[in-house]
């Protein structure tokens, strides 16, 4: 697993040992951001939270392409501990924070992230729990993007949210969406 563009391009990141985490292929990364770039344009001092972490190759690769700041939320020790491996690795601690606990356990927003990054479980609904709890809570404003990655055969439907853009990669379906306008 390798970041795929920007500063730490081609740097190898590590996973977390065991089947409780799937970190994402580094080609279905490449197609996420590539539909964000064509979006959301720059990456250059976005806020990002990569949530349901995993080995936090999401965020860092938001970093990679100059991003602010990255929250990285995951309840998984050994995934925490991978976390912690790859941002250190890559020099990013005073971009990165990372919390241990679930998605669903989070709290009113503190601010409005500019690019919210999810990659839950496969086949547990989970994405659309998180984000009707996220909207709920003030995560989500006019100016956030949505990054999901969820099963190829999974659906996703949030209300509130628009559907801006799906593609599936592989195993993978990968959808932007934004606050309803």
């Amino acid at each position: 697993m390798r970041v795929v563009a920007g500063e730490w391009r081609g740097r190898k990141l590590v996973a977390p040992k065991g089947e409780a985490t799937r970190p994402t292929a580094d080609r279905t990364r490449e197609t996420m951001f590539n539909m964000l770039v064509s979006r959301v344009g720059s990456f250059e001092g976005l806020t990002v939270a990569d949530l349901f972490a995993g080995s936090g190759a999401l965020g860092l690769e938001a970093l990679s392409r100059g991003a602010a700041s990255c929250l990285f939320v995951e309840q998984d020790k050994a995934a925490l501990d991978t976390i912690r491996a790859n941002v250190a690795a890559l020099d990013a601690r005073t971009r990165a924070t990372v919390s241990a606990g679930s998605v669903m356990s989070l709290g009113p927003a503190k601010v409005q992230h500019d690019l919210l990054l999810l990659d839950p479980p496969y086949g547990t609904g989970a994405a659309g729990v998180a984000l009707d709890r996220l909207l709920r809570l003030g995560w989500i404003g006019p100016a956030t993007w949505i990054a999901v990655e969820t099963g190829a055969k999974e659906d996703l439907a949030v209300r509130g949210l628009a559907m801006e853009a799906e593609r599936k990669v592989g195993k993978a379906t990968i959808r932007l969406l934004r606050l309803e306008q």
